[in-house]
């Protein structure tokens, strides 16, 4: 089944929701103030950044490897602090290189609905091996 890039598999909240709450552990903040902000139940985002801080290194990985990929001369970013932070700069880099590649059309998307289409919404899924499925223009 096709997913659309604006969710993840098995997750009733849309990737923008997830993505800011990633984007929020990344910068420092707890649970508690990120389920706050969002909306929603603190187990929730707890859950969210649990099971990606379990793919954290392969994630940063796969996804370094895709922004080189996708930009000859990418904009790749230094240690963020945690492998967690290492992982949502990764997931940004990728949005920037794809940008510089393709434009507008990349533009469109948000860098967590990038990653939801390259990883066909198996961002938070089960085990640590990451595969990307979708590394041409997914769009």
């Amino acid at each position: 089944m096709l997913l659309p890039a604006g969710v993840l598999a098995r997750r009733a909240d849309s990737v923008a929701v997830i993505g800011e709450a990633l984007a929020g552990a990344a910068a420092g903040l707890g649970c508690a103030t990120i389920a706050g902000r969002l909306g929603r139940a603190a187990a929730t985002v707890r859950g969210w950044l649990r099971r990606f801080a379990v793919r954290a290194e392969a994630l940063r990985s796969a996804f370094t490897v895709l922004a080189c990929e996708l930009d000859a001369d990418p904009l790749l970013p230094g240690p963020s602090g945690s492998p967690l932070a290492d992982a949502v700069t990764a997931i940004v880099a990728v949005a920037v290189a794809a940008a510089r590649r393709w434009g507008e059309l990349a533009s469109a998307l948000s860098p967590w609905e990038l990653a939801s289409a390259v990883t066909s919404g198996l961002l938070l899924s089960p085990g640590t091996a990451v595969q990307m499925i979708n590394a041409s223009c997914p769009w």
